[in-house]
């Protein structure tokens, strides 16, 4: 099996599994969202306690869950590169961070829209807020340190390291909550805390995010390998051809 992944570590290989792929998961993403959103927003029951207003859920809870799993993903991914010495996997990170920085914004707006009411303003220095915030500057941090060095081998090692250093936030934000008296509410536990009819619009919501997820993540390493492998054969032949 580590012989068969290892060939993706090429990046003529990757480039064209990226690419055949890429079609299927973005259908796959438009039609799990579409359907999460349209029985979310026009079907789902009203909330007895928020009305209307909770339905922003559909699109701020899976927001703030890949926030962090993609963060988490990053993770893996860079250790991966920095352990094993497998550069592809560093691009994966480079590649994964600004979906992850458009998600983790998606999460602060969305949560500070919906949390306006309850708290009277648009924003609090909450624990999990807070958090969730330095994990956009993470992602940030981590676009920009990539962009600075012209080797990319030297940055991608430099935004790996950056990526696991980061990974104690992760911790902090999914238990802020509890840890810490915070204004923001607990987790969602979608068997406990949301009833069965809001629920399954929720999941097919989460599993759209996911693929869209990786869709614009497939779509962006692509681009990052055609520049990083710019001088190699394969890649002139490939614009030759389609010139």
């Amino acid at each position: 099996m580590w012989k068969w992944l290892h060939q993706f570590a090429k990046p003529e290989k990757l480039y064209q599994m990226c690419g055949y792929f890429i079609p299927w998961l973005g259908l796959a993403s438009i039609l799990c969202l579409g359907l999460g959103w349209i029985w979310g927003f026009g079907f789902a029951p009203s909330d007895y306690q928020q009305g209307e207003s909770y339905r922003i859920m559909y699109i701020h809870v899976p927001a703030a869950m890949w926030s962090i799993g993609i963060y988490a993903l990053m993770a893996i991914a860079a250790l991966i590169g920095l352990v094993w010495q497998m550069k592809m996997s560093n691009t994966i990170v480079a590649a994964m961070a600004p979906v992850g920085a458009v998600f983790t914004f998606i999460a602060l707006i969305t949560g500070s829209a919906w949390g306006k009411p309850m708290w009277g303003t648009w924003w609090v220095w909450d624990a999990r807020l807070t958090s969730e915030l330095i994990l956009l500057f993470l992602y940030i941090g981590t676009i920009a340190l990539y962009n600075t060095f012209e080797d990319h081998r030297l940055a991608g090692r430099s935004i790996s390291i950056l990526v696991l250093i980061g990974v104690v936030n992760l911790p902090i934000i999914h238990f802020s909550v509890e840890w810490w008296n915070t204004l923001h509410q607990g987790s969602t536990n979608l068997q406990q805390t949301v009833a069965p009819n809001m629920r399954l619009p929720l999941r097919w919501t989460i599993l759209g995010y996911l693929l869209f997820f990786i869709t614009l993540t497939l779509m962006r390493l692509r681009n990052l390998i055609l520049f990083q492998e710019r001088q190699h054969p394969w890649v002139v032949a490939l614009v030759n051809k389609e010139n």
